[in-house]
């Protein structure tokens, strides 16, 4: 059983929309604080956003802010990332991620989802 699994990636337009989730399963799917990342093509894997188990709180990348916006349902084991008014910088492999809460350590990764974005 793969813990993290995304989906929703695809090709769309400059200013279109894209949710993404992020199934999580086993120990991946109680009390992490889970976090989207990506990566473009030449460039460092990069963080996007991240929100905790219990209070959902949650926290953003700069470049994201306003645009995008992360939440979970626990009761799906499921984490999402809506993605509005999205441009071609916005382009990457996008990666969920699981953070164990007792150490900090980054237990879990996903294979990645392709999100392009066509000006």
């Amino acid at each position: 059983q793969v813990p993290l699994v995304e989906s929703g990636g695809g090709l769309v337009q400059a200013g279109d929309s894209l949710r993404l989730s992020c199934a999580a399963s086993g120990r991946a799917a109680n009390f992490y604080t889970l976090k989207w990342f990506r990566q473009a093509p030449g460039k460092e894997r990069e963080f996007v956003a991240g929100i905790t188990w219990r209070i959902r709180s949650t926290t953003y990348a700069d470049s994201v802010k306003g645009r995008f916006t992360i939440s979970r349902e626990n009761a799906k084991n499921t984490v999402y990332l809506q993605m509005n008014s999205l441009q071609p910088e916005d382009t990457a492999i996008y990666y969920c991620a699981a953070v164990n809460p007792v150490t900090g350590l980054y237990d879990y990764w996903g294979q990645g989802t392709q999100v392009t974005v066509s000006s």
